[in-house]
């Protein structure tokens, strides 16, 4: 008994030094982890971690959800372009869809394509951002015409300005890689005019404002900047952001994923319900222009409680930019056939005349015969 009860007591002297080394490593490990230079270090990533999240989540006091807005974007695979009735974005021209992007026009003379949105946008405050790439085989100044983004009224309309209409009502912002104007032999040359390109720049138009194509919009530009956006090796980027009526436009054109300002105009005012578009066209020089896809944000911004009722516009306009603002809506002339049946309809109506006058005169002359007898 005495033996047995003496290895009893050896058992259960090392199991309590067994457990008591285990309570020593655990509590050592746990000051280990959490003494206080270990809590200052875990502090101060976790600051890092919220301020870097915070600079991603604002900028300039507006902060982008949390998704983008998938009816108004356009992304890989394209599910949603084509003439199925489930599709939010419409093809026209020579537009054609790969694996890749949508080819707006291919590198060929005299083709023109687009691809527009069904989805009309009522978002109050957004950003568009766009990739997209221009090459071709031509050499610099042998290439054309460019490409153009939009925001409208009207939607899959052909036309002179970079393959839509002109005397559009809304939003153009256009990627231009041929200088028109400098290569008009028949105005002079005037230094001070002359812009090198490829130049991006932006036009707001309300219905009767005309792109002039001969001297590439100069006299509606709301601003624009340069940008060599042709056959580069890296990803090219545009960014189109409309907020508390302000116009900014940026671009990231030189591989360093950073975005460089080209047009910042306070005071533009845009209705809501337009389309989103993106169109190009190719003359006698012919570039590729490749659509890789457009991002449409919603912007979240605080605003003062008397900004918070949304003003209805119905014309874009643009502060303190009279050529825009005191442009008149003309009424449309006729064509040459409601001319046509207008004189004919006139010419009837004044022989119908004549014979009822004929008519009633008649009847009169007879009853005055009549009271002589």
């Amino acid at each position: 008994m005495p033996t047995a009860d003496k290895h009893h007591r050896r058992r259960r002297a090392a199991t309590m030094s067994k457990s008591n080394w285990f309570r020593l490593s655990s509590f050592q490990i746990f000051d280990l982890m959490f003494n206080q230079r270990n809590i200052h270090e875990l502090t101060c990533l976790f600051t890092i971690v919220v301020i870097l999240t915070c600079q991603c989540l604002a900028d300039d006091g507006y902060e982008m959800d949390d998704f983008l807005k998938r009816e108004h974007s356009l992304t890989k695979p394209y599910q949603g372009v084509g003439s199925s009735s489930s599709s939010h974005w419409d093809l026209m021209g020579n537009a054609i869809i790969t694996t890749e992007h949508v080819r707006l026009t291919p590198d060929l003379q005299s083709r023109q394509g687009a691809v527009w949105s069904r989805v009309p946008c009522y978002l109050r405050d957004w950003e568009l951002q766009v990739h997209f790439k221009i090459h071709g085989q031509g050499k610099k100044n042998l290439n054309g015409d460019g490409m153009a983004l939009w925001y409208t009224k009207e939607r899959m309309q052909t036309g002179p300005v970079f393959g839509n209409m002109n005397l559009f009502t809304g939003l153009g912002v256009f990627l231009d890689t041929y200088p028109n104007e400098n290569n008009n032999h028949e105005k002079k040359y005037n230094p001070s005019t002359q812009r090198v390109f490829p130049y991006v720049s932006g036009m707001v138009g309300n219905g009767t404002l005309a792109y002039e194509h001969d001297r590439d919009g100069q006299s509606t530009e709301l601003g624009g900047c340069t940008a060599l956006v042709r056959n580069i090796p890296h990803d090219t980027f545009l960014l189109i952001r409309y907020t508390k009526n302000r116009l900014t436009i940026q671009i990231d054109v030189d591989g360093k994923q950073q975005w460089r300002d080209c047009l910042d105009l306070p005071g533009v005012r845009l209705p809501q319900g337009y389309f989103f578009g993106a169109s190009s066209v190719t003359g006698d020089l012919s570039d590729n222009h490749d659509l890789i896809s457009m991002k449409l944000y919603q912007l979240t911004v605080e605003r003062p409680q008397e900004e918070e009722e949304v003003e209805e516009l119905t014309v874009p306009s643009v502060d303190n930019f009279e050529q825009l603002n005191k442009v008149e809506v003309q009424e449309e002339g006729m064509s040459g056939v409601q001319l046509f049946f207008t004189i004919v309809f006139s010419i009837i109506g004044i022989f119908v005349l004549g014979v009822v006058a004929v008519v009633m005169y008649g009847r009169w002359k007879e009853n005055s015969r009549k009271r002589f007898y």
